[in-house]
């Protein structure tokens, strides 16, 4: 009897460099639970793309012509709280602040380029999975960097902090969790709550936070001073 295979998570390349592109693609689609569905070489090509639009993680250089990953970034989830591409920044600085106003549009995760390729292959499986740990260890280099500017930056920081304040008691100890970079197999086991239960707390933190993934969230969590580097 056939059995079906699960359905590849398929991923959108936008870089302006041919070479970086045929690298991604050839080391994705090596991978039987991956597959590349759309490519671009800029922002413009991008919006462009319906299925760039229907992909489920892009992986998104900053640095283009005609329209930057930031920008693209940002029009590419205008409107979509839920149901849009979860996004990768990729940069060739760390630390590189345009990757923090990427994530501040609306990535889920930020990656060098020259990371190793098992990195990227996870980097893209976490973000897809949505509700795992929050991305690579680059990510949380980059907030704790940040960390100051994001407090002084963040117009938004009275509403962040009203919202992070409606939070009941339970949901603030799974949300310092959450931007501490603990998975929820990890919550439950610190908090001694089922999976199950630590899934719902973070759907409930998440919508009452207007954040769209985890990502999101820890940005929350640095700008209103819950958690700090």
């Amino acid at each position: 009897m056939d059995t079906e295979s699960p359905t590849p998570i398929t991923v959108a390349l936008v870089d302006d460099q041919l070479l970086v592109r045929s690298g991604f693609r050839m080391l994705i689609n090596s991978q039987p639970d991956l597959e590349v569905a759309a490519e671009a070489t800029n922002g413009r090509e991008a919006l462009a793309s319906p299925a760039l639009a229907h992909a489920d993680v892009v992986l998104m250089d900053v640095r283009m012509p005609e329209m930057d990953g930031i920008e693209t970034t940002g029009k590419l989830l205008k409107g979509k709280a839920e149901g849009g591409p979860r996004i990768i920044v990729l940069t060739t600085f760390d630390l590189d602040e345009y990757a923090l106003a990427a994530i501040q549009a609306g990535a889920s995760g930020f990656l060098l380029k020259d990371a190793p390729p098992e990195e990227l292959l996870e980097a893209i499986r976490t973000v897809h999975r949505g509700d795992a740990v929050i991305a690579p260890s680059t990510t949380r280099r980059l907030l704790d960097h940040v960390a100051p500017m994001l407090r002084r930056q963040a117009p938004e920081a009275s509403g962040h902090e009203q919202a992070v304040a409606s939070l009941t008691a339970r949901e603030r100890e799974v949300f310092e969790l959450i931007a501490l970079g603990r998975s929820n197999p990890e919550i439950a086991a610190g908090l001694f709550l089922s999976e199950a239960t630590v899934k719902t707390h973070v759907g409930r933190i998440l919508a009452k936070l207007q954040a769209r993934d985890r990502v999101q969230a820890v940005v929350i969590a640095y700008a209103t001073g819950v958690v700090s580097p």
